[in-house]
């Protein structure tokens, strides 16, 4: 992703996109309503920020977003798991509280439908967007070491498939910003799990006192292996750990601070 600082720094978004079709970013915290650990540009709901600050902070951000701030941001509750929802017309159809309840505990969304923004929150787990343009579906994934360990990427990959008839070698994807390797410090128990699940650990890990794991690089296999070509994936190098500046990170600001959207948009 060629990274690129707008308004206020409030978006960070790939500014030379090939795909006029589509719009691509990840939240910054500046620019916004919320304060404490929350300062000051948290679209996120569920961390235990005010929920009058969360909409005003959304709204904001539907301004910045192409159509004129008439698109639809979906934004699902994340719990660490492997479940992808399909947002189409009618999911759209469903009454709010029915929406809200299809969105408990899903962390990979796929769509179709333009209009709809398609959003996942990180605070240092990995954002995943992808593309495909000859079907003009998109999915926005959230890989924590949990996702990605159960494969959340593949697993997104395939049901684009199911669905769309999307072929991994069409696809285009971006890993956002997130925790870097140097900064992803884990015990042998979390290293274990994903050696006993077939990462090649002699790519994706290092010791430096404790094992510090790679998910940038554990993402972008599975992209790869799914068949994704390694010039249509892009990574933007940016590790919220070390750039708490800039975004949330819940490894140095506790897990009761801001969160920042990745999202996908299908232009109207």
């Amino acid at each position: 992703m060629s990274v690129f600082t707008h308004d206020r720094r409030m978006l960070e978004y790939d500014v030379n996109c090939t795909y006029s079709d589509i719009f691509c970013f990840s939240t910054t915290r500046h620019g916004g309503h919320s304060t404490g650990p929350y300062t000051s540009f948290n679209c996120n709901y569920y961390c235990g920020d005010s929920r009058e600050n969360v909409l005003r902070n959304r709204e904001l951000l539907l301004r910045l977003l192409p159509d004129g701030g008439s698109c639809r941001l979906i934004i699902p509750h994340q719990t660490h798991n492997d479940h992808v929802r399909l947002i189409d017309e009618a999911f759209l159809r469903l009454h709010p509280d029915e929406q809200a309840a299809a969105l408990e505990g899903v962390d990979a969304l796929i769509g179709h439908v333009p209009g709809t923004c398609l959003c996942i929150s990180t605070a240092d787990c990995i954002p995943v967007l992808c593309y495909d343009p000859l079907r003009q579906c998109m999915a926005a994934i959230h890989a924590g070491w949990r996702g990605t360990v159960s494969r959340i990427v593949a697993k997104t990959l395939q049901t684009l498939q199911s669905v769309y008839g999307s072929r991994p070698e069409d696809l285009v994807a971006c890993i956002g910003p997130g925790i870097s390797q140097a900064a992803f410090e884990v015990g042998d128990e979390v290293y274990e799990t994903f050696r006993s699940n077939g990462f090649p650990m002699e790519q994706l890990a290092s010791r430096i006192g404790k094992w510090h794991i790679d998910l940038w690089e554990a993402n972008r296999l599975q992209l790869l292996e799914a068949g994704v070509a390694a010039s249509h994936i892009e990574t933007a190098g940016i590790c919220t750990y070390h750039q708490t500046e800039d975004f949330f990170s819940a490894r140095r600001l506790g897990i009761g601070s801001g969160r920042i959207l990745s999202g996908i948009l299908l232009k109207r």
